[in-house]
């Protein structure tokens, strides 16, 4: 298949800005078994779901990835941290119009960053001030928005750009399929008699990239970081021994437990994937899959569409546009439900 493919028509007003007024206010469409849709609410989750269901959340923290500086010619430097490497190093995007060299400077405020060097499309750079560079982004970082929400971030996205239950900090995007989960929602789950189980995948800056080449076997996937604790292994192994189904939360969920599965043999522990999922693909460990509306010709799209059945998938989206579901991170959700 081809980029192409993967095409819909998106009015641009359906590009949620905000969030709804309480997490688990968003409109869910249903994808059915038998191949129907319903429009419904994810406040009704709880009714969708077996009580032997197991579902599987994301408990990665966005930093505050974002930063602004200075090259010392006085050039404008736009910094989008992709992952931090350890007490002083991180890997970022860097929007400049002239690309620096290793050993060039950017001043960020009173900071000082120094470029170690280049890997494809992401630079290597070294805070060089006090502390750590977790600090450092704490105090000049700001949450990075994905580039399709044109406000600046304000007090509300501080709050409704988490999860409810994100823990590990290290992500530069949400796994926004669990933004629609409040503790209303996680208790009327848990009085069904649905688990819960957490994993933690850092989305990665390269999730919001284009594909630059219309030929899938083409492209080659961004990295992100994963891990699976002994707990998670556990609980997957007693909801199948309980015929449950495994519901993943979303797309980073889908993408951690299936990359472990295929280097692993869903082991505990962590791990780097490149896994590209597209229609085709077997599934080994994800049964049912909650997520929100995403990008146009995008791997997100290609994921879910594998996942769903590609025509199966495409008539949802045209079915979306048409009922005027809101799109993308703070828009509204789908259930894909295979049985």
């Amino acid at each position: 298949m081809r980029k192409s493919d993967f095409h819909y028509e998106l009015p641009e007003e359906l590009i949620a800005q905000h969030p709804a007024a309480r997490r688990s206010a968003s409109r869910l469409l249903h994808l059915q078994p038998g191949g129907g849709l319903a429009d419904r609410q994810v406040r009704e989750l709880p009714e969708l779901l077996r009580p032997d269901d197991l579902l599987v959340f994301n408990d990665t923290r966005v930093i505050p990835a974002r930063l602004f500086g200075r090259k010392p010619s006085g050039g404008k430097v736009e910094i989008l941290v992709e992952r931090v490497l350890d007490e002083q190093d991180f890997m970022a995007q860097l929007g400049v119009s002239k690309k620096p060299q290793a050993g060039g400077l950017i001043e960020v405020g009173e900071d000082r960053l120094t470029v170690l060097g280049r890997d494809e499309d992401l630079f290597r750079l070294r805070y060089d001030g006090p502390g750590a560079v977790m600090d450092f982004l704490q105090r000049a970082g700001r949450l990075p928005l994905p580039p399709y929400i044109t406000h600046v971030p304000d007090g509300e996205d501080a709050e409704r750009y988490q999860t409810v239950f994100a823990q590990n900090p290290g992500a530069v995007a949400a796994p926004t399929a669990g933004l629609h989960f409040d503790e209303e929602l996680l208790a009327a789950l848990r009085a069904r008699g649905l688990r819960t189980a957490t994993l933690t995948l850092h989305v990665g800056a390269g999730t919001f990239q284009p594909l630059r080449v219309d030929d899938l076997s083409q492209h080659r996937m961004h990295s992100e970081r994963y891990a699976l604790s002994p707990d998670l292994v556990q609980a997957i192994a007693d909801t199948r021994a309980r015929g449950g189904r495994v519901v993943a939360v979303g797309t980073t969920v889908t993408r951690a437990l299936e990359s472990a599965a295929v280097q692993n043999g869903l082991q505990p522990g962590e791990g780097e994937t490149r896994l590209f999922i597209t229609p085709g693909y077997r599934f080994a460990v994800v049964d049912a899959l909650l997520t929100n509306f995403h990008l146009p010709e995008s791997t997100l799209m290609m994921l879910v569409s594998a996942f769903g059945g590609y025509e199966r998938l495409m008539a949802a989206y045209r079915h979306a546009v048409a009922q005027r579901y809101r799109f993308f991170s703070y828009g509204d959700a789908m259930l894909i439900d295979n049985g």
